[in-house]
């Protein structure tokens, strides 16, 4: 049998070669001067040997009692080198859900997006999920979350009556889950399965805007960081300056867009209001279109789907995009830029008429409409430009209250 003082005196050679303690137990030195604790046993017949450690971090006292352990399972008819593999997957499984939960995933998540985010939102946020979600699955591994887990907790935000928050909550979950899908960690976003007709509806406040001028800088920053793909943020770029409706904003053609006059043409069968409408662009506009001119080639869409450039993108897909930079359905929508123009271009002391022909608001008068597209066209041009000017001015922190 070994002693810790024989073990001191083994010498290494040109080959490994191994000293038996007892029952199995050896001590195998290496040429390198390194000793390792193995088990030598059969299992079915069959020689075996496992690794239980180096010497001295593994002391003598401890390899016979690991070497004694893996013995009461053979008595048992467990194979010693089976049990500690299984073992082994156990603790690397355990690892990665303790790795994995909904808590670690999201925060993982929120500091991935945080730097887009406006600071209100990202208290908004962790206050909502701190609330609603982390109390309930926080500890939970991610992979394990399902449907119904995640409907329970739903309802129990709509019993409190808060339907707002529901949504909101419901959002955010959805997100963390995408995100790891993304990742690898999980398959699928368990609140996918939930159809929205199971919950009650909200009251959406429609064509929320921002019309403070140092937020609507902010905005038009948070904009210019937008990480999307190009069709979702040149639009987004480009619909403050031109304030055209969601889906005539989407759905713009190449053979709408006039370089030479520097005007934008949209037909009547594509306004809501059955008109044509003519919007002037400024130079910031032009610059936007020409720098995606020649990427789509092929398509008569300025803003082709990415899935195929025979559609455009929907306008659905421009709130998305809002939403992904953390700005709620309160706070600002796609149609709010329309909103946005005018509240600002009234208070900043500019013709009504004008205004309001730049918006394409209906003339009731059918006949009257028909030549009205093309009505204070010289005025208008002046205005987008002074426009498209103050917003670059907001955007650059300039605190301007009035354009000149």
């Amino acid at each position: 049998m070994l002693t810790d003082t024989k073990i001191k005196t083994l010498k290494p050679k040109d080959k490994r070669y191994r000293i038996a303690d007892a029952n199995g137990l050896v001590l195998e030195i290496k040429p390198n001067s390194a000793k390792y604790w193995r088990y030598r046993y059969r299992f079915d017949g069959r020689a075996n040997m496992i690794s239980i450690g180096e010497y001295p971090f593994i002391t003598l006292a401890q390899a016979r009692q690991d070497r004694d352990k893996y013995k009461a399972l053979l008595y048992q008819g467990i194979n010693p080198s089976t049990y500690k593999k299984e073992i082994r997957a156990e603790k690397a499984a355990n690892k990665i859900s303790e790795q994995s939960t909904f808590n670690k995933m999201f925060f993982d998540w929120y500091e991935h997006n945080k730097e887009l985010w406006k600071p209100n939102y990202c208290k908004d946020i962790l206050k909502r999920t701190t609330k609603h979600l982390l109390p309930y699955i926080g500890d939970k591994p991610i992979e394990s979350i399902t449907s119904k887990e995640m409907l329970r907790i739903f309802k129990i935000i709509e019993s409190a009556g808060t339907i707002d928050t529901l949504y909101k909550v419901k959002g955010v979950a959805s997100r963390v889950f995408r995100f790891c899908v993304g990742l690898g960690v999980i398959e699928h976003d368990p609140t996918r399965d939930l159809p929205s007709d199971i919950f009650k509806k909200r009251k959406v406040s429609n064509y929320a805007h921002i019309s403070d001028p140092k937020e609507i800088g902010g905005l038009l920053r948070m904009i210019d960081q937008y990480k999307g793909s190009y069709q979702i943020a040149t639009a987004l770029k480009i619909a403050p300056y031109i304030f055209v409706r969601p889906l005539e904003l989407a759905g713009l053609k190449w053979s709408e867009v006039d370089f030479t006059d520097s005007l934008i043409r949209i037909g009547a069968e594509r306004m809501k209001m059955g008109e044509p409408h003519i919007v002037p662009m400024s130079e910031q506009v032009i610059k936007l279109l020409e720098s995606i001119k020649d990427i789509e080639v092929g398509s008569v869409f300025v803003f082709p789907s990415p899935a195929t450039s025979k559609r455009h993108i929907s306008p659905e897909s421009l709130r998305a995009g809002l939403r992904r930079m953390g700005l709620s359905n309160d706070e600002m929508t796609t149609h709010g830029f329309r909103h946005m123009a005018s509240t600002r271009l009234y208070e900043l002391g500019f013709n009504g008429d004008v205004i309001e022909r730049q918006l394409a608001h209906g003339e009731r008068n059918k006949i009257k409409a028909a030549y009205n597209h093309a009505q204070h066209l010289e005025e208008r041009r002046i205005m987008m430009n002074k426009w498209a000017d103050y917003l670059d001015g907001l955007r650059d922190n300039q605190a301007l209250e009035q354009v000149k």
